[in-house]
């Protein structure tokens, strides 16, 4: 899979990919990433890349002519018949999820446009594919957007991850929290691993798993059943905990 980002920062991104899991993945040619400067496609000698917004008010908005150049270099490397899906890291995106990370990991060619400043010219909206939030707040720039993108969709590429069960298995695979997990000490100051864990019984360990998880997430993100794909064992553990709330709410009042 390659990844390109265009960025006006391209050290802080580089900085970034060179260790961890992605950057092991770099290194085996597993995955492919190019960092473009925004700055190496301005034809002035300033290498401008912002302007004042028409209309006035506050900040800087970044040019559209450097951006159209980059994505159109991009473009004429590309192999024949090759194509690429753009994304602009944007507050008016879509929320980026697990699934759009699973989505986007199909993909054989990314294009991240990190955006800067009060955002980008308007008209750039219309040369990409798909804008992209990951959060409701303000970052400085979508570096750090791009960053988790990345990361995100590199560990469901085949060959990314040494253990690929950790990836099925991670929190949001399916919809669920993750189950709470231990290591060694056992015991840490009065403070004990479940019995189950250390009983080797795998089928137990199982069992209890899944419970943990769906208990988990029925407390802390209830929202996220809505859209999870449960398996029998787990829809009879929701049915549970909706009969155990629904009676102590009944008590109560």
């Amino acid at each position: 899979m390659r990844f390109e980002i265009v960025s006006i920062f391209p050290a802080m991104i580089e900085q970034a990919l060179a260790t961890g899991v992605v950057g092991r993945a770099i290194e085996r040619g597993t995955l492919t990433v190019a960092v473009h400067d925004l700055r190496d496609f301005t034809t002035d000698r300033h290498r401008v890349v912002d302007d004042m917004p028409f209309g006035g008010g506050p900040g800087m908005v970044l040019k559209p002519e450097p951006l159209f150049k980059a994505l159109a270099t991009i473009a004429e490397r590309r192999g024949p018949g090759e194509r690429a899906w753009v994304v602009l890291t944007s507050p008016q995106g879509t929320p980026f999820t697990q699934a759009v990370a699973r989505r986007l990991s199909h993909e054989a060619h990314v294009v991240l446009i990190c955006g800067r400043y009060e955002g980008v010219d308007e008209r750039v909206r219309a040369r990409v594919d798909e804008e992209i939030s990951i959060g409701d707040y303000v970052l400085s720039g979508g570096e750090l957007a791009a960053l988790v993108i990345v990361d995100a969709v590199a560990r469901l590429v085949p060959g990314v991850v040494g253990d690929e069960q950790s990836v099925v298995d991670d929190s949001f695979s399916r919809g669920l929290l993750d189950f709470p997990q231990y290591t060694r000490p056992a015991d840490l100051e009065n403070d004990t691993v479940p019995d189950v864990l250390l009983s080797g019984n795998h089928a137990e360990i199982r069992r209890w798993r899944k419970r943990a998880a769906v208990t988990r997430t029925f407390e802390r993100r209830p929202e996220l059943l809505a859209t999870a794909a449960l398996d029998e064992e787990e829809q009879e553990i929701l049915r549970q905990l909706v009969a155990e709330r629904d009676k102590t709410r009944t008590r109560s009042g």
